[in-house]
C-alpha cells in the first residue's frame, strides 16, 4: 500500500474537530488502520499536527457510531479499530445492498451526461488497478465510484446510514479484498450500472448494485470463515 496516498492530512487551524473527524474516516475507508488496531490519540494529534482535544471528540463521535470500539483505558486511551466476523459482515452486506441500490435508483432521475463521463473515467481506473492488483488503489477508485452515484440522490438519510456501513465494514474488507481480487474482473456489475444510468433503466441499476454488492459479500463471507475457523483461504 502507498503509505503517503493513505496518511493523515495535517488539520487547519478552523474547526478542528470537523476537520479530525473527516480525516480519520477517511483513513478508515483506505484501510490505514487495520482490523483490531488500537488509536492513540497522542499519535494521530501529532499526524494531524493538532493537540489531543479534537482527535479525542472525534474518536466518541466515531465510538458512538459504532465504527470504533472503547480502549480499555476510556476516553483517555482512544479507541480500536473492530473485528468483524463473518456472521456480522454478512448483516452488513444485507442491509448495503437494500439501501445502496434504493440510492442508486433514486440517483437516476438526476445523472447527467457529465455524471457519466465521471463514471466511465473511475471505471477505467478500477480496472486498470484491477489488472495490476492494486487492491489499495482499486478500493479508493470503487469508493469514488459508488459515492459519486450515491451522492446524486436525495436520499440525505440513507446516504448517512450507507457511509456508516461502508466505515464499519471497511477495515476487514480493506483486509480480505486482496484475496478477492482475482475475482473482479469475472462480472463486471459496475460497467453494467454505468450503462444503466445511461439508458435511464432504473431497475436496471439497482440490479446492478445490488448484485455486486451481493456477489463480493458472498466471497468475502467465505474467506472470513476460512479464518475463522483456520482454513486455507478460497482461490
Amino acid at each position: 500500500m502507498d503509505l503517503a496516498a493513505t496518511a493523515l492530512k495535517p488539520a487547519q487551524r478552523l474547526t478542528l474537530w470537523d476537520q479530525a473527524y473527516s480525516e480519520l474516516k477517511k483513513a478508515l475507508l483506505v484501510g490505514k488502520f487495520q482490523p483490531g488496531q488500537r488509536l492513540l490519540l497522542r499519535d494521530l494529534a501529532v499526524e494531524l499536527n493538532i493537540s489531543p482535544t479534537p482527535v479525542r471528540d472525534a474518536i466518541n463521535r466515531l465510538v458512538a457510531e459504532r465504527v470504533l470500539e472503547r480502549g480499555v483505558g476510556g476516553q483517555k486511551g482512544g479507541a480500536t479499530v473492530p473485528l468483524i466476523g463473518k456472521e456480522q459482515f454478512s448483516q452488513f452486506i444485507v442491509i448495503r445492498s437494500l439501501l445502496e441500490s434504493r440510492l442508486a435508483a433514486d440517483a437516476v432521475a438526476r445523472c447527467s451526461a457529465d455524471d457519466i463521463k465521471g463514471l466511465q473515467s473511475t471505471l477505467k481506473e478500477m480496472q486498470k488497478y484491477a489488472a495490476e492488483r492494486k487492491s489499495d488503489l482499486y478500493l479508493e477508485a470503487h469508493r469514488r465510484f459508488h459515492f459519486s452515484i450515491y451522492s446524486l440522490s436525495t436520499m440525505n438519510i440513507i446516504f448517512d446510514a450507507v457511509e456508516n456501513l461502508w466505515l464499519r465494514c471497511g477495515p476487514m474488507l480493506n483486509m480480505v479484498f486482496p484475496e478477492y481480487m482475482h475475482q473482479v474482473r469475472k462480472t463486471d456489475f459496475h460497467s453494467a450500472a454505468v450503462s444503466a444510468l445511461k439508458r435511464r433503466d432504473v431497475q436496471g441499476v439497482a440490479d446492478a448494485i445490488q448484485s455486486d454488492i451481493e456477489q463480493a459479500g458472498r466471497y468475502i463471507c467465505n474467506i472470513l470463515e476460512n479464518l475463522e475457523q483456520g482454513r486455507s483461504l478460497p482461490r
